[in-house]
């Protein structure tokens, strides 16, 4: 048994959560994924993973053996470096998460010139409108919008975004456009669920208000949309609606009682340990995200 592939196997497996996707990643045959585990297991004495029908899930002695099977494949990618040099493409699969809309319209344009400019790298990114977990889902690499709560995480602020309050110009010449954060509970409201804000609208001056919307949405796109057919006001971050303010078909409104920016970071987990692959991609979008007049005004 080659306990170093083995390991590799192993990291693959439980970060697809499936054998079948880990074969895919490695270019392996299923059946020889399957033999690699299995030799490990016995060769361990433990059980490393739980397998059902549906998924693949780590055993909690698998998941210590994960983080450190991860650091011995940094010392190694590490050591390569170190011998090929500094200059030494970066190589092999990335994992990146980002928010759905931030992914989309800032993250994905990115991934796409990054993996046109290093041909040998291989990238997943996951969009979702949630915190997600960077070692328990096996990510290298979170865009996150946010105040950043302490933990060993490597950050690094490449921009902010505003919470705006706004609607279409229709909806504001048929209603009286609110003047005050209190005057929005006279309007229609519009309210969406993504991701995991408070369900207060807050404001500078520590202003809160707890909307009773007429719409609640589970996407940012859907309230957009109802906020452009004219049916009430919403509140986005600044990024969110740039496409619709810069055509005319919504508005902002209550800009003097926006709370302060909030700050886009990119996280990582490997530190010094960071492999040319995860140096090379947060560099890149990095220098990128910083150059974008939206979230560097």
């Amino acid at each position: 048994m080659d306990r170093f592939q083995s390991m590799i196997v192993f990291i693959a497996v439980a970060e697809e959560q499936g054998f079948a996707a880990a074969a895919r990643r490695l270019q392996m045959s299923p059946p020889a994924v399957t033999r690699a585990i299995a030799a490990l297991e016995e060769y361990l004495g433990v059980k490393l993973l739980n397998r059902t029908t549906r998924f693949v899930r780590t055993t909690e002695a698998g998941f210590r053996y994960l983080e450190d099977a991860r650091k011995v494949i940094a010392e190694a990618d590490a050591a390569d470096e170190a011998v090929s040099g500094i200059n030494a493409e970066p190589r092999g699969h990335l994992a990146i998460t980002a928010p759905v809309m931030f992914g989309r319209m800032f993250v994905m344009p990115y991934i796409v010139d990054y993996l046109k400019l290093y041909p040998l790298t291989e990238v997943s990114a996951l969009f979702l409108d949630r915190v997600v977990n960077l070692l328990e889902e096996g990510l290298d690499v979170a865009i996150r919008i946010g105040e950043l709560p302490d933990s060993s995480m490597r950050a690094i602020q490449v921009g902010s975004v505003r919470q705006v309050v706004c609607a279409s110009p229709a909806y504001l010449t048929r209603h009286q456009p609110p003047e005050a954060p209190k005057d929005l509970n006279n309007h229609v409201l519009i309210v969406s669920n993504a991701g995991n804000g408070s369900i207060d609208w807050k404001f500078n001056h520590k202003i809160n208000l707890r909307p009773k919307p007429r719409l609640t949405v589970t996407s940012n796109d859907a309230a957009i949309v109802a906020a452009q057919r004219e049916l009430g006001i919403t509140r986005l971050l600044s990024y969110q609606v740039s496409p619709q303010v810069n055509d005319g078909s919504l508005q902002i409104i209550l800009e003097a009682f926006e709370p302060e920016p909030i700050p886009i970071h990119i996280l990582h987990r490997e530190g010094r340990l960071a492999s040319a692959r995860v140096r090379s991609f947060i560099d890149y979008i990095a220098e990128q995200l910083r150059a974008d007049k939206l979230l560097n005004p």
